[in-house]
């Protein structure tokens, strides 16, 4: 018995005998052209005066996660650089504690400069 024969899966190029050129593609689009996009921008980030501020901005963050029946974890961080990590209960409760005493002794918080000058 002589098995059914397989289609090839190779793809077949079509040659063609038609002297005719081949069609040239579209032109590609210009790079760095103006987009019309772009100019349609969100209007109201670049007036000023809509989001009124009184000039306060978060300097230290304390993120504590306790996920039912796991670990705690807390993560304490300070625009000044620190970077503090705890793991279980007794130390993250420590670190609770000291992220609440740098507020005291932050240099962004409490400028030395700014002191000697009032």
């Amino acid at each position: 018995m002589n098995a059914p024969s397989r289609p090839s899966l190779k793809s077949t190029t079509h040659t063609t005998t038609d002297p005719r050129a081949a069609e040239r593609p579209a032109p590609p689009a210009a790079v760095g052209g103006p987009k019309v996009a772009a100019r349609k921008g969100v209007v109201s980030v670049l007036r000023p005066g809509l989001h009124k501020s009184d000039g306060r901005h978060p300097v230290a963050w304390l993120h504590i996660s306790y996920p039912h029946g796991a670990t705690p974890t807390a993560t304490s961080r300070c625009a000044c650089g620190r970077d503090r990590k705890a793991v279980g209960h007794e130390r993250v409760l420590a670190l609770i504690d000291a992220h609440t005493a740098h507020r005291d002794t932050c240099p962004l918080r409490n400028p030395k400069e700014g002191r000697a000058a009032a």
